[in-house]
């Protein structure tokens, strides 16, 4: 079940990345997360960068996919 909950959390929930993020609102701009705006520059940076890693690795494999489709086979369809 440690394992299962691991992947869980860590790796399908990016909880090591809003850890990061946390961590970098609160010790280098100087803000607490708990507050409207320490909670809102956390929130738009984690989902930020989320988006875009999870947009890369989409596009990586969809490219991945359709290079084993020559464009020949895919007009016969």
């Amino acid at each position: 079940m440690g394992i299962f909950t691991f992947f869980t959390d860590q790796i399908l929930g990016m909880k090591w990345l809003s850890d990061l993020i946390t961590l970098f609102v609160e010790n280098l701009l100087g803000l607490n997360v708990a507050s409207r705006l320490g909670g809102s520059i956390q929130f738009f940076i984690y989902d930020t960068i989320k988006i875009f890693l999870l947009l890369s690795v989409l596009i990586f494999f969809i490219s991945y996919i359709q290079s084993y489709f020559p464009p020949e086979r895919t007009k016969k369809y």
